[in-house]
């Protein structure tokens, strides 16, 4: 487990500011202590300064790991973020898309979000920005890319993709092998 460098550290911030912008500080200076991003088998791991002084005596061999898995980086060096790190997304989101309930099944078996399943979405959002998708009763699914900005999604056609998938809850019963 070793802190991030600094190409690592900017791809990593680079993908939570599409999703949360500046509030990437509100991760970090938490009131309840500080938090950092450690890199372990190319996974970036969000965990508390106190845990982390605490696993430094077991051997990195022994270690499987440690605080919450935000995502990983891919052999080309990109990050891919995690549907471990949406309860943290979440509360920070810039960005917000409701599906209508009858969308929300198809969006957790991994499909992306049609206009006719559209509930709501914030103001101002612009086309290929990073948006938490919730259900109607404000319960988050998940995220994802919007493929339109909000002012296209008021005359596109009922079938046209709105956000594009990029992880939903229904990754822990479909992928429950690989999430750390």
């Amino acid at each position: 487990m070793r802190p991030l460098t600094e190409a690592e550290t900017r791809a990593v911030f680079e993908k939570l500011g599409r999703y949360i912008g500046e509030n990437i500080q509100l991760l970090v200076d938490r009131p309840d202590g500080t938090y950092c991003f450690r890199l372990h088998r190319d996974r970036v791991y969000y965990v508390s300064e106190k845990l982390l002084k605490v696993a430094a005596s077991v051997p990195r061999d022994s270690l499987v790991a440690l605080g919450t898995c935000f995502g990983k980086f891919t052999k080309s060096q990109k990050f891919r973020l995690s549907i471990t790190a949406l309860d943290f997304l979440a509360p920070y989101a810039k960005f917000k898309v409701w599906v209508k309930p009858g969308s929300e099944q198809s969006f957790l078996y991994g499909n992306h979000v049609l206009k006719s399943g559209l509930g709501r979405i914030t103001e101002n959002t612009a086309q290929y920005q990073g948006v938490v998708v919730y259900s109607m009763a404000d319960v988050p699914l998940g995220f994802g890319v919007a493929a339109k900005s909000t002012q296209d999604c008021r005359k596109v056609d009922p079938m046209a993709i709105v956000v594009f998938h990029q992880a939903d809850v229904g990754e822990y019963v479909r992928n429950e092998d690989t999430l750390t």
